[in-house]
């Protein structure tokens, strides 16, 4: 009973919240030559070698600037990270890396549950050497013990900034979810030269029809691709109590026993179709196969598949 006053609760300042963050529109946001998006961490692979797990982080380049979206979830504290092991695997360096961005406070975001309690993030549970590069994030959050570089500053990204020319957070939206409590979360925007933007999205909590609003008063551009997790945990979800899927029963503003339903995911499908993206790429580690499944039939050939170690480019 005291969860679901909560939740009430939460969904009211939610709703004023969204309701008081009107932005002006960026007239001059600057484009990027060129995109691609690398997931390091997810629930699949076709990599040998690669790890996986119901968490996100995605390396994005766009042109000639760098940024890490999330860092995992590390559910079993390793060191190396299964992101660490992946970076390796791939070729990167955390030295290649130009800013962080964080999508929302989450443990499968941050680096693990510990992490989500003391608003923090690691990137792995053993020394790392974190640059001194840019954080950007919803809320107020500091590096782990784990990371060498304390330092480094956390820039709270409520309102839209520009991480580079061309490259955006589209600033917080947020949601009341219940269990999970009040979240804000924030997408990346970014305008790709010849084709419009590009959403990139961490859970999606704030649900796409919001992210693809915000978008298109912050920049009046054409869509042209969604990326990332929608959080459909529809007839299955990849945190499992026993018989009870705990992604659907978190994962909504509205009463526990009313879940994520097909209802969801096709009014979503809806969304995006009528934005006119041609590039849709869900997330697995927050949507089932079902919903994979879905989006896979909806968007066709402008369909691609999210794989760790599979780079997605625009």
């Amino acid at each position: 009973m005291i969860t679901i006053t909560k939740l009430l609760i939460d969904r009211n300042r939610a709703a004023k919240a969204r309701k008081a963050r009107v932005y002006p529109s960026i007239k001059d946001p600057g484009t990027v030559q060129s995109l691609s998006v690398l997931p390091l961490i997810d629930f699949f692979t076709k990599t040998p070698g690669a790890k996986t797990e119901p968490g996100v982080s995605y390396l994005v380049k766009a042109g000639d600037f760098t940024v890490l979206l999330d860092v995992g979830y590390n559910a079993k504290k390793e060191h190396p990270s299964p992101l660490l092991n992946n970076m390796k695997l791939f070729g990167i360096s955390i030295r290649d890396i130009d800013a962080l961005f964080i999508s929302h406070h989450h443990l499968d975001h941050l680096g693990g549950t510990a992490e989500q309690r003391s608003h923090t993030f690691s990137l792995s549970h053993g020394p790392v050497d974190f640059p001194p590069i840019p954080v950007y994030s919803p809320l107020p959050l500091t590096p782990s013990s784990f990371n060498s570089n304390p330092a480094s500053e956390v820039r709270v990204s409520t309102g839209p900034m520009q991480l580079a020319p061309g490259v955006y957070g589209t600033g917080s939206i947020p949601r009341a979810l219940y269990i999970m409590g009040y979240t804000e979360e924030q997408a990346l925007a970014i305008n790709v030269e010849g084709k419009g933007l590009v959403l990139i999205i961490g859970c999606g909590h704030q649900t796409v029809q919001r992210v693809i609003e915000r978008a298109q008063v912050l920049f009046n551009l054409p869509i042209y691709g969604i990326i990332g997790g929608l959080h459909f945990p529809v007839h299955g979800g990849r945190i499992m109590a026993g018989p009870i899927n705990l992604q659907a029963i978190v994962g909504s503003d509205r009463m526990p026993w009313n879940y994520i339903n097909e209802k969801d995911v096709h009014d979503a499908i809806h969304a995006i179709k009528e934005s006119g993206a041609r590039l849709v790429s869900l997330s697995a580690h927050d949507s089932s196969d079902w919903a994979i499944g879905q989006f896979k039939d909806a968007f066709g050939p402008h369909y691609r598949e999210l794989f760790v170690g599979e780079t997605i480019t625009v």
